[in-house]
């Protein structure tokens, strides 16, 4: 072998943390290394004890998300974690990882005093001696999700409200232990709350959201979604007080009337997404009050509100330019009229781009043929709209040719039989 050929074959296996360190200063290799996933950087770890020195170094796993890895995660890797990251990490989620228990949080909490996001969602053997611990190290939490923590109780928003003044952000959806003492508690400690999610908390009263409207001002996201003993009362307080209310999810809390919707429309007039699914008290007085006063309104699901008529329809139409999104499922007075002055509004032509109207009895192709001027509309549900035909969804989509069109066509049912024997099977049984 010449000594041309030699010199090749000796730098082709050249010891590649010698070819980096020459031509990558250590800064630049780092600075590549912070835009990349847990993955890459797992991948790089493995290229060269070098590039494992520099990919593992805990500058580089400042946020961490394992929800693609929720299965295989155990407690001993998110401590291992938290030992090499320390007061480097700011962001983790452990969403769904259920094998993570409160030892590996206790870890966590004293080696990661910087942490300022926390995703805990559907990590069920977290109890209150997790979140006590976080409360004594991590003082600069600032979000914090414990959706589905079934084992966390009043104690929990306690040591939250103890030690993580600089909440802004919780969420403690279908945590059934939780209370409006646990609630107060939070609120009498972290004022600068702006959002807030107690979905399917039976125990979450008008005592709690009044204590939220008392202590947190800076409200501008509440979900309560289920939360069915909530009245009047305590809405109108969150009305009154939260000034910057921008997103309220009120579903199916089925003892609120239209004095909610007059509220929300005198004090809220930044309300941009409102869902009141399963209101049934509501009717076209809330929302004509709503018409007028919340131009900002995009998103509104409206689902089984079924008092609503045509009447509220051009309320909207008239009153909400931005309107994006508009669910009126299950609103069986809805006519083919209030679809034609929807879309003869100003949002219709601009905005308009889901319309949902599954289960809405009276609607007909005419429904459609208003809809053909909606040059934004992306998708329409029509499940269960007996008196929708095909022929007319073809010509929607002839107009609107990328429009997803939702329906189902049940089988014709077959004429009652007058006279002669009984068939032996239905229509149903031929076809099947």
């Amino acid at each position: 072998m010449s000594y041309t050929s030699r010199h090749r074959y000796e730098n082709y296996f050249l010891d590649p943390e010698d070819e980096i360190s020459k031509k990558l200063p250590k800064e630049i290799l780092f600075r590549i290394f912070s835009y990349l996933d847990v993955v890459s950087l797992c991948r790089c770890a493995q290229v060269s004890k070098y590039w494992n020195l520099l990919a593992l170094d805990g500058s580089n796993w400042q946020k961490i998300d394992l929800f693609d890895f929720q299965r295989d995660i155990e407690g001993p890797v998110i401590e291992n974690i938290s030992q090499r990251c320390g007061g480097f990490l700011k962001l983790l989620s452990l969403k769904g990882c259920q094998s993570v228990g409160d030892q590996s949080i206790r870890t966590l909490a004293q080696h990661c005093h910087n942490i300022e996001y926390l995703d805990l969602s559907d990590c069920k053997r977290i109890t209150d001696l997790a979140i006590q611990s976080l409360s004594k190290h991590c003082p600069k939490l600032s979000i914090v999700y414990l959706e589905s923590c079934v084992n966390i109780s009043d104690c929990s928003l306690k040591a939250i409200s103890d030690g993580c003044s600089s909440l802004t952000e919780i969420n403690i959806s279908w945590c059934d232990s939780v209370t409006e003492n646990g609630v107060e508690a939070l609120a009498r400690g972290c004022h600068k709350i702006k959002k807030f999610s107690s979905k399917g908390c039976k125990q979450v009263n008008d005592r709690a959201v009044i204590c939220l409207a008392t202590y947190c001002p800076n409200i501008e996201v509440l979900n309560l979604h289920s939360c069915d003993s909530i009245t009047d009362i305590s809405i109108q307080k969150i009305s009154e007080k939260c000034l910057n209310l921008r997103q309220l999810c009120v579903s199916k809390c089925a003892q609120l009337s239209d004095q909610t919707l007059i509220a929300l429309a005198q004090h809220n007039p930044l309300l941009n997404t409102l869902e009141v699914a399963g209101c049934h008290q509501f009717t076209d007085l809330g929302f004509q009050a709503l018409g007028k006063n919340c131009k900002y309104l995009e998103r509104m699901d409206l689902e089984e509100c079924n008092q609503i008529t045509d009447l509220t329809l051009a309320h909207l139409a008239t009153g909400c330019p931005s309107l994006e999104k508009l669910t009126l499922s299950h609103c069986e007075l809805i006519t083919d009229d209030g679809i034609r002055q929807l879309a003869a509004g100003s949002c219709a032509a601009e905005s308009l781009s889901v319309l949902e109207l599954d289960n809405c009895p009276l609607i007909t192709d005419a429904t459609l043929d208003h809809l053909i001027s909606c040059h934004n509309l992306q998708r329409i549900e029509l499940y269960d709209c007996q008196l929708i035909t095909r022929s007319a969804i073809g010509r929607l989509k002839n107009h609107l040719p990328n429009i997803k069109v939702h329906a189902y066509f049940a089988p014709v049912t077959p004429p009652p039989t007058t006279g002669g024997p009984r068939p032996r099977y239905c229509r149903c049984c031929e076809i099947l």
